[in-house]
Order: structure tokens, then C-alpha cells, then sequence
């Protein structure tokens, strides 16, 4: 068995919810190792469509150890709405257990106030956050001011620190013009979510360590995608976390020798939510049959998403980043219906082909994409249940992408539903 990361290689939505669903069922445990509420997996399972925004996807198996590791910021709201919504469907009914990281830092009802307030404030520069507090909550975790699970469950240590933390807050909400927060205020409901959610706080990095020490198999679900890492991304239109493959060893707490594979998604296009450069974006009409086709609308927050072909050049960059091992291609059917089908190989800029996705968001904004092109097809492949019997263009432009990232295309998707994927090689077997 193997312990495995699957790690979106784009600016996110590439289908990691689906992938990791897929994948759980040769995994012992599933792990979600980052991100908060801030993202979103949406499942559709059985005819139904289900999303989730921290329980991991494994949950929807049986007999699984299902984890939020202690790199995630938790929003208690979300995940009690989720633990009631997986019990309404029956799904800790079915051996499963769930753990929440008495580590993880939880995102308070101030943190939101500040995160609307500051987006509002900043008007055309805004960056275009989820509105969901995750880049306050992860400014109080670094400056050693956050309330983590642990203080949330012990209602003495949580009181403690809101006295310590809300006059400097609430000075900043003030200055934002937004109204101020009260210990009162907070208290009561906080310590009902902390008694609901009391029962799943485990050590959830220990566990994980003796699961691999038994040999069991691992798998760790990463949020958002590698052009939002805070490090490595578009800076500053990025989230407030590393979204990296490395960011499940260091948030977790194990050595980075314990992980056999590492599986990108990539989506057959691009799409972004937000602000930010987007160098293959189209404001056309092959822009706007990716967006109905693939119903690009975000999960978490219902924006449309800017759509766009897809970017070998940042694709590689990313690829590298993460030490891919094999790579999963989504929504391979939207393309069905065009004529030709572009990928950006190079880019322009200032007048200079370069082949490196700049660091400077700036220079990224000013890039004009150098495009390849092959032969679209005309026939709807999602029906198709074997890679051998998909059209020959589409055999071409898969075959075409592994040449041009130097990469395996493990699995290839169809659909939407479970059974819409081709696994052309079990990445957890591979080699």
C-alpha cells in the first residue's frame, strides 16, 4: 500500500473532491492536510450532488478514517452544518470515523466582520476573498493570538483569550468602519458548536504517524490549488496558506519519506475565482462555452469563474512544485464541440518569449500567451467508459498533453459522477 497527496495544479476547482473520492477506496485514512471553509468539493454521488467544504470526501465510503488535520483553519459553523448533513445521509453510520485536529486554528465570527471590511474597503484593489475570515484567522495563528480547537472546547481558556484578543480587533474593525464584538456576544453560541464537535477531537498527527507505522495506506486531500500557495502563487491574488503537495507533511507532522505518489488535477481548460492575472483567459465565445458546458460557478461562493485554455507553461511550473508522480485530467468532456483546441506553450513578454511562469503578478498581468492548436471533436465522450474507445482527437490531444508536461495521465474524467472516470493506471499502483 501507499500513502499518496492529491494536490490541484491550477487556481483550484480542478476536481480533487471527486478524485479523492474515487482514490478512497484503496486508502485506510483521508486527510484533509490544509485550507479552510474557503473551499469547496462538489460530489455528485448516485444521481445526487453533494458539497462539502472541510469533512473530506472520503466520508461518502465505508469503514474509513476520515481526519481534518491540524493545517486546517476550521469554521465550527460549517463543520457542525456538515457532520448533521453526513449523518442525515446515513454516513457515520457506516464504520467510519471521524477526527478533528485538536491543533486546528478555528476561524471566530470577527474574523469574517474583518475579512468583509477590509475587502470592502480596499473597493477595486480588493483581492477577492471568500469573505470566509481564513486570512485573519491565519494572521492570529501566526502571531500567536489564534484560538485553536483545544482552547474552543475549554470554555475558561476560551474566555481568556477573546478578553485578550478583542480590544486590538475590534480597534481594527472600528478603522474599517464596521461595528465591534463583544465577548457576549460570541460566548454562547461558540460553546454550543465546541459541544458538538467536542466528541471527534483526537491528535490527529499521531494518529497518522502510527497508521503509517502499521503500514496502513494514507491519503491526504489538499485544498484550493498551487497557483493560490501564498509562497509559490500569484501573489497577492493567493490564499492565506501553502496549497503545496510538502504543505501535508509540515502541517500534519510526519517526514516527507513517508509519501509514495504525489497526483495532480488539472483540468482539460483553466478557470480562476477571483481576482489576479490569468494569462490564457478568454472573453469570447469559446470562453463562454467552457463556462455553461462546465458549469463554472464556484462551490463555496457561487461566482462565476473566469475560464480560459489551458496553460502548459504554469502547468509545468506547478507540476514541479508539487513532485508530481502521475496526473488526473477533469472535465475532459466540456471541450466536446469545439473545433480546435489551444494550449498555451510559451509566453510574450515585453516582447521576449520566456518559458517560466513570472513571479511578479505584474509581469503576469502584461503576458501574452503563445498558443498551440489541435483538432477539437464533435462527439459528447461522457458515455465513454474506456480510454481506448474515445475518439481519436481526443487520444491525440491526451497523448499530446503527457509529451508537453513530460507526465502520465493516470486518470481522465468524463463527468461529473463517479462512474464518469477512466483509471488508465491505479496511481497507488503505479510502478
Amino acid at each position: 500500500m501507499a500513502n499518496m497527496i492529491v494536490v490541484g495544479t491550477q487556481w483550484g476547482d480542478e476536481g480533487k473532491g471527486k478524485l479523492i473520492d474515487i482514490l478512497t477506496e484503496f486508502a485506510d485514512m483521508v486527510v484533509r492536510f490544509q485550507g479552510g471553509a474557503n473551499a469547496g468539493h462538489t460530489l455528485e454521488v448516485d444521481g445526487k450532488q453533494l458539497i462539502t467544504h472541510l469533512v473530506p470526501s472520503g466520508l461518502l465510503h465505508e469503514g474509513k478514517r476520515i481526519a481534518i488535520g491540524p493545517g486546517v483553519v476550521l469554521d465550527p459553523e460549517t463543520l457542525v452544518s456538515e457532520i448533521e448533513l453526513a449523518g442525515e445521509h446515513g454516513m457515520l453510520e457506516r464504520g467510519n470515523e471521524f477526527l478533528l485536529s485538536h491543533r486546528a486554528h478555528v476561524v471566530m465570527p470577527y474574523h469574517r466582520a474583518l475579512d468583509a471590511a477590509r475587502e470592502s474597503a480596499k473597493g477595486k484593489s480588493k483581492i477577492g476573498t471568500t469573505l470566509r475570515g481564513i486570512g485573519p484567522c491565519l494572521e492570529d495563528k501566526v502571531a500567536r493570538t489564534g484560538i485553536r480547537v483545544s482552547d474552543m472546547i475549554d470554555k475558561d481558556i476560551l474566555r481568556r483569550k477573546l478578553d485578550a484578543r478583542l480590544p486590538e480587533l475590534n480597534a481594527l474593525l472600528v478603522h474599517y468602519g464596521a461595528e465591534p464584538v463583544t465577548a457576549e456576544d460570541i460566548l454562547p453560541r461558540q460553546n454550543e458548536l465546541a459541544e458538538k464537535i467536542a466528541p471527534f477531537v483526537a491528535d490527529v498527527g499521531e494518529i497518522v504517524r502510527k497508521e503509517m507505522e502499521r503500514g496502513r495506506s494514507v491519503l491526504f486531500e489538499g485544498a484550493q490549488g498551487t497557483l493560490l500557495d501564498i509562497d509559490h502563487g500569484t501573489y497577492p491574488f493567493v490564499t492565506s496558506s501553502n496549497t503545496v503537495s510538502a504543505a501535508a507533511c509540515t502541517s500534519v507532522g510526519f517526514g516527507p519519506g513517508k509519501i509514495d505518489a504525489v497526483v495532480g488535477v488539472t483540468k482539460a481548460y483553466t478557470t480562476r475565482v477571483g481576482s489576479g492575472p490569468f494569462p490564457t483567459e478568454l472573453d469570447d465565445a469559446d470562453g463562454q462555452h467552457l463556462q455553461k458546458k462546465g458549469g463554472e460557478f464556484g462551490a463555496t461562493t457561487g461566482r462565476p469563474r473566469r475560464c480560459g485554455w489551458l496553460d502548459a507553461v504554469a502547468l509545468r511550473y506547478t507540476l514541479a512544485l508539487n513532485g508530481c508522480t502521475s496526473l488526473c485530467l477533469t472535465k475532459l468532456d466540456v471541450l466536446s464541440g469545439m473545433e480546435k483546441i489551444k494550449v498555451a506553450v510559451a509566453y510574450r513578454l515585453d516582447g521576449e518569449e520566456i518559458h517560466s511562469l513570472p513571479a511578479d503578478s505584474q509581469a503576469i498581468e502584461r503576458i501574452e500567451p503563445v498558443y498551440e492548436e489541435v483538432d477539437g471533436w464533435q462527439e459528447d465522450i461522457q458515455e465513454i467508459r474506456e480510454k481506448d474507445a474515445l475518439p481519436k482527437p481526443v487520444l491525440h490531444y491526451i497523448k499530446w498533453l503527457e509529451s508537453l508536461l513530460n507526465l502520465p495521465i493516470d486518470i481522465v474524467s468524463v463527468g461529473p459522477g463517479r462512474g464518469e472516470t477512466l483509471m488508465v493506471q491505479n496511481p497507488f499502483r503505479r510502478g
